[in-house]
């Protein structure tokens, strides 16, 4: 069977794209849900629908975008169907809603500006509330995941006529379309492109006359305006120079409000402020609700704004790059002429999300980036920050001098770089390694983790994990932090952590970690210093003889004694039969470039080895010699489950491509054959850093994202 996909090119064109299918690459009817984090990455924007009750879209940095479902209050990823080829356009830079027709969505998706990114950026359009796009093609690249990745919003519909949208560019100037974003050019009469790299940060218009306002990283003259439809533009006079503008919104007064910082964000900024325009008089006037450097404020910037639609002068900033005390909110309902900080008296609940407390007291939140106010409830706010949403529905009370009530409000977002993953035979189902937020012990796939992340030490970005198979309950885990808090054990399946009492000497580089069947040997190979081995969890090292810096490694899950190597610098594969104090070559002219190792539960000696785009390997003599499993050209990732029923063998998973199809896949025959296991709806970008299949369940197998989290799928 063929599946089409019709995508809109600039032109207008339809192109038709094919994706071919076979026997061996058919796939299967798959469950996909996500494994329950909840956020853990930086929402970057968040946006009411002025003229839809209950209508909100939020975007992230590489996590894609979603919309809030009012049935179950639960957000709603966008952007799973994004492809292996198409990763770039997970991270998204800016979004659009046409405030004249609830239905039409736009979306600017890029990551990185960088020559190693894969491709353009791309406007993608919706006319079902996100449920569909089509796409049209950008000639440069976008920065969703870049500095100043909060800004915006960059793109815009114009409210009078929902047939023109501008989109303000990093480096590129200013660009217009005229017909619903299907093709663009470049508004040449835009005087400046702003500095490189960040350019354009917000393009907003002015309802009442269609002027235009875009905001530009010029410390010299940050404002621009047009009043005759973007065919000149000026600088605003008069108004405030030396910083870059972060956000800018019309009020229902129709005061102009901006907030600005030194630095672009969101990770520093040293100085800020908050102004406002009156657009009758051009007067301008400085509201910074908290001034940076001055008597104990250190610097610090200002990013999120909002105004209240239904209660012209009220108005909403958070401060930005405030690392000491903690980063704050602040609330006027006069214009900016006197504030209320929300911090100061905040009531927050961390408990939907319980890793935010960092195994301390809990915080308002990091890189607060933008803040909206609901227009058909004042009382309802929410605001993003580098790891979650939170919100209100009691705001006003601040006004009062009194408490706010706020909790978190992400779940359905599972936006989480996932580095490693394991399914023991014992334990939990699942236990995760992500970046910045930890380790985590997952009892039930359907419930946050009610500890957060692992503590003893609280670790930050987690690059690996491995367990003792024979050993119930033995798991080690690596973190990329400082001497004397990188690695530690568990000896009860991750409910509690004993951390390493050593480490190899004269690491920088984490590296990987495994362990061996019986938990006696733990082999510790960081990116940048020969491999170490340990006989007594963790206390002291000993250098492994005869394996080059750089090599993966695993242990043989039956026997204790065996471990295997690989060298992807060249291809060559190395066996220890004596607990990893030596290892010898055995196979050589493997694959370079790429190497991952995985054994399996019931077989000694059974060895696989996914080497990226030079395929995939499978040792069964301890690892003296691989061959090719011939029936799958790419393999990124190898992992092991349940067998299917009246099989021997267990069903092996992977991400790569069988048939020019590229896919999850699974083979219950140790390779003979593979069927594709997701589907063009359920593909999630970037799956090869780990996957695991469950021993216990057949059939279900978890992914590694860098972005949307924890996927795993079950047959249906």
């Amino acid at each position: 069977m063929k599946r089409r996909l019709f995508l809109a090119l600039g032109t207008g064109t339809a192109l038709a794209a094919t994706t071919a299918s076979s026997a061996s690459a058919a796939s299967t009817r798959y469950r996909w849900r996500n494994v329950e984090i909840v956020g853990g990455g930086f929402v970057t924007g968040i946006i009411h629908h002025p003229g839809k009750r209950g209508l909100v879209y939020a975007r992230t940095d590489i996590g894609g975008a979603v919309r809030f479902d009012n049935r179950t209050r639960r957000w709603v990823q966008l952007l799973h169907w994004v492809g292996w080829d198409e990763w770039n356009w997970s991270g998204v830079e800016s979004l659009a809603l046409d405030p004249a027709d609830p239905q039409r969505l736009y979306l600017a998706a890029g990551t990185y500006t960088n020559e190693w990114s894969p491709i353009n950026g791309a406007i993608l359009r919706s006319c079902d509330q996100g449920r569909t796009f089509e796409r049209t093609d950008l000639p440069f690249k976008l920065g969703g995941n870049e500095p100043g990745r909060s800004m915006g919003e960059r793109l815009v519909v114009d409210p009078n006529d929902g047939r023109v949208l501008l989109f303000g560019t990093r480096n590129q100037g200013l660009w217009r379309s005229g017909d619903r974003g299907v093709s663009w050019s470049r508004v040449d009469s835009f005087p400046v492109t702003g500095n490189p790299g960040i350019g354009i940060g917000f393009v907003f218009f002015d309802r009442r006359d269609g002027t235009i306002y875009a905001g530009v990283a010029d410390p010299a003259n940050p404002l621009y305006r047009s009043t005759d439809a973007g065919r000149t533009w000026a600088a605003v006079p008069g108004q405030p120079t030396g910083l870059l503008p972060h956000h800018g919104e019309l009020g229902a007064d129709g005061n102009i409000y901006v907030t600005y910082g030194d630095l672009p964000g969101p990770y520093e900024m040293y100085d800020g402020a908050v102004h406002r325009l009156n657009t009758a008089t051009g007067e301008w006037t400085d509201i910074t609700p908290l001034r940076p450097n001055t008597g104990t404020e250190a610097g610090f910037g200002y990013g999120g704004l909002a105004t209240d639609p239904r209660r012209p002068g009220t108005v909403m900033v958070s401060t930005m790059s405030r690392w000491g005390p903690v980063d704050d909110i602040f609330r006027s309902v006069d214009g900016g002429r006197t504030w209320h900080s929300v911090g100061e008296r905040i009531v927050l609940d961390t408990s939907g999300a319980p890793y935010l407390d960092f195994h301390g007291t809990p915080k308002l939140g990091w890189m607060i980036g933008d803040i909206s106010i609901d227009p058909f409830d004042s009382d309802k706010v929410l605001y993003v920050t580098g790891a979650t949403i939170f919100g209100t529905d009691d705001v006003t009370e601040a006004e009062a001098g009194r408490s706010t009530h706020w909790s978190v409000r992400a779940q359905g977002l599972e936006e989480t770089a996932v580095l490693d993953l394991i399914s023991p035979p014992w334990g939990p189902p699942l236990i995760s390694a992500l970046g910045d937020i930890g380790v985590y012990r997952h009892d039930r796939l359907d419930v946050v983790p009610p500890d957060g992340q692992a503590a003893n030490p609280v670790s930050g970005t987690s690059p690996s994990l491995d367990y003792a198979a024979l050993a119930p309950g033995f798991v080690v885990r690596l973190a990329n932090a400082n001497a004397g808090e990188r690695g530690a054990y568990s000896t009860d399946a991750g409910r509690s952590w004993q951390p390493f009492a050593g480490e190899p000497p004269g690491l920088t580089q984490t590296g990987r970690v495994t362990a061996g069947a019986d938990a006696r040997t733990i082999i510790w190979a960081p990116g940048d210093v020969v491999a170490h081995y340990s006989r007594d969890r963790g206390a002291t090292w000993i250098a492994v003889a005869g394996l080059p810096i750089g090599s993966v490694l695993v242990g043989d899950r039956v026997d204790g004694s065996v471990f295997y190597g690989f060298d992807p610098a060249t291809g060559t594969a190395y066996v220890s039969t004596n607990g990893g104090a030596t290892f010898t070559v055995t196979a050589t002219g493997l694959p370079t470039g790429a190497g991952k190792l995985e054994t399996v539960l019931d077989r000694a000696g059974h060895c696989w080895l996914a080497a990226g785009a030079g395929g995939l390997y499978r040792s069964v003599d301890r690892g003296s010699t691989y061959l090719p499993v011939t029936t799958i050209e790419e393999a990124y990732t190898i992992g092991f489950g349940k067998a299917a029923p009246r099989r021997r063998e267990m069903a092996a998973y992977t991400s790569g491509k069988v048939a020019g199809v590229r896919g999850i896949y699974r083979s219950d025959d140790s390779g003979a054959s593979w069927v594709r296991v997701n589907d063009d709806r359920h593909q999630y970008a970037s799956t090869g850093d780990a996957i695991a299949g469950d021993p216990r369940v057949y059939g279900r197998v978890y992914l590694s994202t860098n972005g949307f989290g924890i996927p795993y799928g079950e047959p249906v």
